[in-house]
């Protein structure tokens, strides 16, 4: 029998899609599952006259294996994938390559790839986006891990990889350990921020212009055909036509508490390691969280008064600054995001090219629209760009929204619906083109009630004073030092 090209473990809805994307593409493909029944269903089913290979243990995948033996899992994240690691290393040979598709964190993949190098094997982890339809027509695919490895699997990768108009593949190189894994991360937490930039979007429209469903889904189809192009818009309008069994809306019975797998809690911690301000995307996560705290607020709704929404404006002219808004706070988030990961390779000594990355994400992924074009633009123009916000065309395009996302801010605000994700944007471009912030007086307490020191702005950067605030103190200081 021919040796497949390709071993794939765990025939979830993702793996299996996987399988039969490498299969159109000319790989033949080894399987396994750990509960056997449904290596025999998928043979029998989806798979039946495809090159397509069952197999019911470990032993006989990687036995049916080419050499460098290239094994996938598309398991669950965390222990699943430490257990399958181990148990097929036994079986695998010096320069063999385990590859984890699933979400997994990405300092496991920085521990998994030592450990699994330190064995003499190769390791990728790869993020995976598109969800199911992306996995089998096209993902967008991120990986990284031990470079050696990527000759070997580059073939494959880029055959199955989502691709742009000129046919470049959604799908290169990311960097070391788990660079691959890390810029998933930052994907699914930019995800998190679009998706909530689109719900407020909804929100004001809804509760505020007293929109309908049909009326909205007009507005979505048309941002959808403008600048704001995107997968995510598409659904939305998509979403908002759909009529339930009875005829109404479906949109208007689905309970509104939002789950979350991680990912953009993952982001967000990262952040605040990095030390890097990712306010949309925290808020995003925060928002989910209150949005599941349902008995909490139905009960809150009845014991406190805010105020009743109420709109006597031009509402045509409203929902173009709502557009703006969204675009605007679009550009913050991944701004955010971006110099979430150049903080992230300085601390970790990945080289990560930042406009490749807009190319992987430009399309298959959950997150591809017609913006990623225009930040692969801006880093191939100025690769060492500093923040998104600072490239002439996103510089320009926010200057220009800024009227419209002050107002919208304000209006949400004013009319008691809340806006976290474009007003924290908001509040964070103003920050960032803010030459002097109020940090002055927080350090003065700090100096105040800890001797944590200060420094003054006329004296050079990095001379640290201490004032003996109150008579009583000492001229004893703390040592400085940043988190």
């Amino acid at each position: 029998m021919a040796k497949a090209d390709i071993g794939l473990i765990g025939l979830a809805v993702m793996g299996e899609n996987l399988v039969m994307n490498m299969e159109s593409k000319g790989f033949t493909v080894a399987v396994f599952n750990r509960t056997t029944e449904k290596v025999s269903a998928f043979i029998n089913g989806r798979a039946k006259g495809k090159n397509i290979i069952g197999t019911y243990s470990l032993k006989e995948l990687v036995d049916s294996l080419k050499k460098p033996r290239i094994v996938m899992m598309m398991v669950k994240a965390g222990k699943p994938v430490d257990d399958f690691i181990d148990m097929i290393i036994p079986y695998l040979e010096e320069g063999d390559i385990i590859v984890d598709g699933g979400n997994s964190h990405f300092p496991d993949t920085i521990r998994r790839t030592k450990y699994v190098e330190d064995k003499g094997l190769l390791y990728i982890g790869t993020g995976v986006s598109g969800g199911e339809e992306g996995a089998l027509l096209g993902p967008s695919l991120m990986p990284g891990g031990s470079p050696e490895a990527w000759t070997y699997v580059k073939p494959i990768f880029q055959a199955i990889a989502a691709k742009v108009e000129d046919g470049s593949p959604c799908c290169d190189w990311v960097g070391e350990s788990g660079a691959g894994h890390f810029v998933k991360m930052v994907h699914n937490g930019i995800e998190y921020g679009d998706m909530q930039l689109i719900c407020e979007a909804y929100h004001i429209m809804k509760d505020l212009l007293g929109m309908s469903p049909d009326e909205m889904h007009e507005v979505f189809k048309e941002w959808n055909e403008g600048e704001l192009n995107s997968y995510l818009i598409e659904i939305t309008r998509d979403i908002l036509s759909f009529k339930d069994e009875d005829g109404e809306p479906l949109i208007d019975k689905i309970l509104d508490t939002a789950g979350q797998k991680g990912t953009g809690k993952w982001t967000a911690i990262a952040a605040l390691e990095e030390g890097i301000p990712l306010t949309l995307i925290g808020e995003a996560v925060f928002s989910r969280c209150l949005s599941a705290m349902k008995e909490e607020r139905v009960e809150a709704s009845k014991l406190i008064k805010g105020i009743s929404p109420e709109f006597t404006g031009d509402k045509k002219a409203m929902i173009e600054d709502i557009r703006q808004a969204l675009y605007a706070s679009k550009i913050v988030s991944y701004a955010q995001g971006y110099t979430l990961m150049r903080a992230a390779a300085k601390t970790y000594g990945w080289n990560l090219n930042y406009g490749g990355i807009a190319l992987m994400w430009r399309g298959g992924c959950i997150i591809r629209s017609t913006f990623l074009g225009k930040i692969k633009e801006a880093f191939d123009k100025n690769p060492d760009l500093t923040n998104l916000i600072l490239d002439p065309f996103f510089k320009e395009k926010i200057e220009n929204a800024q009227k419209s996302w002050r107002k919208v801010v304000a209006t949400a605000l004013s009319n008691g619906i809340p806006v976290p994700a474009f007003s924290s944007a908001l509040c964070y471009f103003d920050g960032f083109r803010s030459e002097r912030l109020p940090a002055n007086l927080l350090q003065a307490q700090r100096d105040y009630f800890g001797a944590h020191t200060y420094e003054r702005v006329d004296r050079k950067r990095g001379e640290f004073f201490h004032t003996n605030w109150t008579g009583k103190g000492g001229t004893t200081s703390a040592s400085t030092y940043t988190v």
